[in-house]
């Protein structure tokens, strides 16, 4: 087999070590789905079997492809020694895996603890393998091989899913346990107990929402009264500014009044003064036209009395 280069040959030794550990949990499940007496649980143990003889099937491949011999444990030797060594060392490991199973099956007090226990267990290998195959996802993606990490990435979502189901497992699970284990009457009394604590804690949270809401109401009030002051004091300063206003108003209106009064007497007296003006005019304008008057009889009486005189004198030469 050709030397794979720095970049295969870490893909490789991360592969492996996923490859090794779903080989291992083969022989767990198988152990743990015997027993198991939950229907629901059972048939998701099984489902899950399934699923990981698939991830080991999809990693031994991907590591082919790269170059690469799918071992559960590598050994870094000669590859007809590493080989031999590789074989004892799966078959030392399937070995403890079923040895394994009767000890699951004798750690818990009754049917309910083991198969809480298991979960437990199972929940922890998960998570595991969840980690795994988050940093195979990251190496592939880093040395930019995008098959590794595709295949990486769809067996870590299934990890993921198998996980969640145990963890909503587990709460069931110790209730059962509770249930078979601890006397009907012991658990009520704890019930009881929690409920009492729990209406004991009801009651003083509600007296102290009463105590903050009276309070919140007298400092309400309190605070209702200094606003009704403040607005009575309020009013009391506007009605003062208003007749304020009215008395300053009237004394303007006072003032204006008067003005008006002295421009009206003023006015009166422009108008005498006018008609006395338009009297002296007339009478001027009278005694002008009399003298222009008197000065035209003149004038024609002393024309009259030169024709007259003329008339005389030319009577007189006549004669």
């Amino acid at each position: 087999m050709a030397e794979l280069d720095a970049r295969d040959a870490k893909l490789v030794q991360y592969l492996n070590e996923a490859y090794g550990k779903e080989r291992e949990l083969e022989t767990a499940l198988q152990a743990h789905i015997g027993m198991t007496t939950r229907a629901p649980y059972k048939k998701r143990l099984q489902q899950h079997l399934n699923e990981t003889k698939q991830h080991a099937r999809l990693l031994e491949r991907r590591v082919k492809q790269l170059g690469g011999r799918a071992e559960s444990h590598p050994i870094d030797a000669p590859e007809p020694v590493a080989k031999g060594a590789q074989v004892a060392i799966e078959v030392g490991s399937r070995a403890l895996a079923v040895a394994q199973g009767p000890l699951h099956a004798l750690r818990g007090t009754g049917e309910q603890e083991k198969m809480l226990k298991n979960a437990k267990t199972e929940y922890r290998e998960e998570h595991e393998e969840i980690a795994t195959y988050t940093a195979i996802e990251a190496l592939a993606q880093t040395v930019g091989d995008s098959e590794t990490a595709k295949v990486a990435r769809a067996i870590r979502r299934e990890e993921e899913a198998m996980a969640r189901f145990l963890e909503r497992q587990i709460p069931g699970l110790t209730k059962a346990v509770a249930q078979e284990e601890i006397p009907a009457g012991q658990r009520r009394a704890a019930s009881n107990a929690r409920r009492n604590g729990g209406r004991s804690s009801t009651r003083s949270a509600a007296s102290s929402k009463a105590a903050a809401k009276r309070s919140a109401g007298k400092a309400g009030a309190s605070k209702a009264g200094r606003s009704k002051a403040s607005a009575t004091k309020a009013g009391r300063s506007k009605a003062s500014a208003t007749k304020a206003g009215a008395s300053k108003a009237g004394r303007s209106k006072a003032g204006a009044t008067k003005a008006s009064t002295r421009k009206a007497g003023a006015g009166k007296a422009a108008t005498r003064k006018a008609g006395a003006s338009r009297n002296s005019a007339g009478r001027g304008g009278a005694s002008k036209a009399g003298a222009r008057k008197t000065t035209t009889a003149r004038k024609t009486a002393s024309r009259t009395q030169t024709r007259s005189t003329r008339a005389r004198a030319q009577a007189g030469a006549k004669r």
